[in-house]
């Protein structure tokens, strides 16, 4: 039996639909959403004492529905097919009374101004504007206005639509210039992978009377029925708030049916700012073996360890999902600048939506665990906040780490899941005379870490890869007389730091492009500048470069550790300007024959990854590697004479006696930094 038109011009033929009713017979054709999912959002604006126009009724039980509940009675319904409009009378009879069926075309309707309280519209606008032609728009324009003049002001259009963009546009552009009330409703329950994938909508506009020259929009939406409305700015984001939730109803549909064969990442907002309150990943694990209880969980990642390997990457997450025994895992990471009220508030806000996402084959009612590490979710407070015309957003935070301990942290915001900088915060300790916290006495409280720093821990593993390769300088003395390193990129000072602290002979000058990454290792980190300790204001490829030209051969070592801004390249580190042959070949010139590049590179795009070791090769002809395991990093030394190659055995060696010499009585020393294990994995290129 063929119902579909040969044309979306059919949609407005009376021939068509009375073809279509005849041949359907005398069963309901609903175009979407059933009474149930439409009647919360129907009885907010439909009163028992409303008279309704139902425009383009079909055969649809809508009607019926509402006399039956009593939600109202005196409806008059209208459609072009007199085949329908017979058939609806027929079986309505004198079961309905008050309510009633009319052959009419809604594009010239014959009631009187201002007739009703409510129209209602169930997909008709939709089967009506198929197309942006000149000629379909012209007939919702004779569909608006007719609409328009049979409202009483104050009265409400009810358009139940899925919701395509142009036909959302249309309906708020056209009602919101005449100065109504626009709203619009997410029908709960709809899009949840029955009939239609796509979610409902119903426009609500309200009439009121145009006030001249008033250019006032009221635009609102609301994204489930028992949702307060959120104002919006403009039609542009209307449209596009509903586009969102379109899109999260399709993937919920998808990971309704199917297993995910790659990660999904979304964001759930926070209703009244608008801003993310929650990243949500989906893992699904093929070789979990799946039984009632390891189908599906939820993992609470701590706040501040979202930038863990094991909780930010890909990967990482993969290892969890399948350590975890779950098939489908959904990771949570929970955002700065957003209050949480525990675990238990976590779960009670997020268990409805997060069971949306639902590996296919879920049992009903099944209870699905909220998983976390140590149960709770970890401490973040913000310390610092503020913006750079250079580094742009940024903020300061104290997070707790596994333990007790506790961490500084510098976030640039339009990468925050990457730690630019970290130290480790100490513990207090009592002052001279003061009696030590009887252990039944009040410990130190969550929310207020330690402030100072330890400046005896590298907190990024890099750091202590760069520091390992000073290993690498030639001389018979793994600890040379004097030593003249230059680092370039500042970022909380922990690499400048470390190397001014324990090697007493060092002279660090530091070039640092932004002035307040200079405040805010000054101020948060415990950076400060000396008589062996020089921090520079400046561009580090106008630095180099004029070093170049002015004093070459003057540094023993020099370390890059700098970051890019631009996010399109597939290098964070360092700015593609930092590896180009010409400006390595100034590098080369300010580094003693005998002295040592260390330079952190962050790349992910394989091609280009392999460009730059060409181009490190052409200019320095020693070039060694190491790869930061778990992380994209890898530490590249390069060195400017083949004769200083040495061999794992000198390499170790030398590495033992450095931390020897580093390590003096009295002095702190991370007890898991050793400097042989950094550069066991060290290879040359």
């Amino acid at each position: 039996m063929e119902l579909l038109p040969h044309s979306p011009a059919e949609f407005g033929s009376a021939r068509y639909w009375d073809r279509f009713f005849r041949q359907r017979g005398q069963r309901p054709f609903e175009w979407y959403g059933a009474f149930p999912e439409l009647c919360p959002v129907l009885h907010k604006y439909v009163r028992p004492r409303d008279k309704v126009l139902v425009v383009g009724c079909g055969n649809s039980e809508l009607s019926e529905q509402m006399y039956d509940m009593g939600m109202c009675e005196d409806i008059v319904n209208i459609d072009i097919s007199d085949a329908v409009i017979r058939q609806m009378q027929e079986r309505s009879g004198s079961k309905r009374p008050k309510m009633s069926y009319l052959l009419m075309d809604m594009l010239q309707m014959d009631f009187p101004d201002a007739h009703f309280q409510v129209v209602l519209d169930k997909g008709t606008l939709d089967a009506l504007l198929t197309d942006e032609e000149e000629a379909t728009l012209a007939k919702v324009d004779r569909m608006f206005a007719q609409i328009s003049r049979v409202l009483q002001v104050g009265g409400r259009y009810l358009c139940i639509s899925l919701a395509q963009a142009h036909v959302l546009k249309k309906a708020v552009e056209y009602f919101s210039q005449e100065g109504w009330v626009v709203r619009v409703h997410q029908v709960a329950g709809s899009g949840n992978k029955q009939q239609f994938v796509l979610p409902v909508f119903v426009y609500v506009m309200t009439k009121f009377r145009k006030i001249p020259g008033s250019a006032q929009q009221i635009l609102e939406i609301c994204p489930e029925e028992q949702d307060k409305p959120m104002r919006v700015e403009s039609t542009e984001r209307l449209v596009a708030a509903v586009r969102d939730r379109q899109h999260y109803a399709l993937l919920c549909s998808q990971l309704g049916k199917t297993p995910c064969r790659e990660q999904v990442s979304l964001d759930l907002c926070d209703k009244q700012s608008g801003k993310p309150r929650y990243t949500l990943n989906v893992v699904d694990s093929p070789s979990v073996k799946p039984s009632r209880d390891n189908r599906f969980a939820i993992f609470i990642i701590p706040q501040g360890r979202e930038t863990e390997w094991l909780f930010g990457t890909e990967e990482g997450r993969r290892q969890l999902a399948s350590s975890a025994g779950f098939g489908r895992l959904v990771t949570v990471a929970l955002h700065r600048e957003q209050h949480y009220e525990g675990m238990a508030g976590i779960q009670e806000e997020l268990s409805g939506k997060v069971m949306e996402l639902a590996p296919p084959g879920l049992p009903a009612r099944q209870q699905v665990p909220f998983l976390s590490v140590g149960g709770d979710i970890g401490v973040r407070t913000v310390r610092h906040r503020d913006t750079s015309p250079l580094s742009g957003d940024f903020v300061v935070e104290d997070v707790k780490g596994d333990g007790t301990s506790y961490f500084r942290r510098l976030i640039f915001l339009h990468n925050r899941n990457v730690v630019q900088s970290e130290a480790r915060l100490l513990a207090p300790t009592p002052l001279p005379g003061q009696k030590k916290r009887r252990k039944d006495k009040k410990k130190l409280s969550p929310a207020e870490p330690p402030s100072a720093i330890d400046k005896s821990y590298l907190c990024c593993e890099h750091h202590k890869a760069m520091v390992a390769g000073l290993c690498l300088l030639g001389g018979p003395d793994p600890l040379p007389a004097s030593l003249a390193v230059l680092v370039v990129g500042l970022g909380g000072g922990s690499l400048p730091l470390f190397v001014h602290d324990y090697f007493s002979q060092a002279h660090v000058a530091v070039v640092e492009i932004d002035p307040s990454m200079l405040e805010v290792a000054t101020q948060w980190f415990g950076f400060s500048q000396g008589d062996r300790m020089q921090v520079h204001i400046s561009d580090g490829l106008d630095y180099v470069a004029k070093l170049a030209a002015e004093a070459p051969a003057q540094y023993d070592a020099i370390m890059f550790d700098v970051d890019s801004k631009d996010l399109t390249v597939g290098m964070s580190c360092p700015p593609s300007a930092f590896v180009e042959k010409s400006f390595l070949q100034k590098v080369k010139t300010i580094l003693k024959p005998e002295g040592v590049f260390v330079l952190n590179l962050v790349c992910r795009d394989a091609r280009l990854k392999e460009s730059v070791l060409a181009m490190l090769r052409d200019v320095f002809p020693l070039l060694y590697t190491r790869h930061i395991e778990g992380e994209v990093n890898e530490i590249l030394f390069c060195q400017p004479s083949p004769d200083g190659r040495r061999d794992p055995t000198e390499l170790g060696l030398r590495a033992r006696a450095l931390e020897g010499a580093l390590r003096e009585p009295g002095r702190p020393w991370d007890s898991s930094y050793v400097l042989e294990d950094m550069l066991q994995a060290v290879r040359i290129l």
